[in-house]
């Protein structure tokens, strides 16, 4: 990771809450999500949250480098329906060498929706993925 990135820097993202983006959806195989409101999820609240710490990020990374979500602490205050746009902003409150801290908030076309705190990890991602080759396989031997 370059060290250009600072506490301070920022990104702030928008979208347009479509059906796919809401509860029954975030786990359709599930039965129990199913007959829940069709609004904002909060698991995917959580995507958004961290999709913008990784827009700040983005340009402070390396060639052949990406950041991976470490710790998420959040609250969903708010629901939001479907055609509500929201927006996600991500302020960086820390470095750590690897490791970022995040302010994160995400606000509905009407109310704060959620906010907290977030904790990424910058990766070698050809080191990350043999990694995990190797414990997809350690796994498949296992259950030879």
């Amino acid at each position: 990771m370059k060290n250009t990135i600072t506490v301070g820097t920022t990104a702030e993202i928008e979208l347009t809450v479509t059906e796919n983006k809401t509860v029954p959806n975030l786990y359709p195989e599930s039965k129990l999500f199913q007959p829940m409101p069709k609004v904002f999820a909060t698991g995917f609240m959580v995507g958004f949250l961290e999709w913008a710490c990784m827009e700040a990020l983005a340009p402070h990374l390396d060639e052949g480098e990406q950041s991976v979500g470490i710790n998420v602490n959040v609250t969903h205050s708010a629901a939001t329906p479907v055609g509500m746009k929201v927006r996600a902003k991500a302020v960086c409150t820390g470095v750590d060498g690897q490791k970022t801290s995040w302010e994160v908030e995400a606000w509905d076309e009407k109310e704060l929706i959620g906010r907290g705190s977030h904790e990424r990890f910058t990766i070698n991602t050809d080191r990350f993925n043999i990694k995990m080759a190797k414990k997809a396989d350690s796994l498949l031997r296992l259950n030879c």
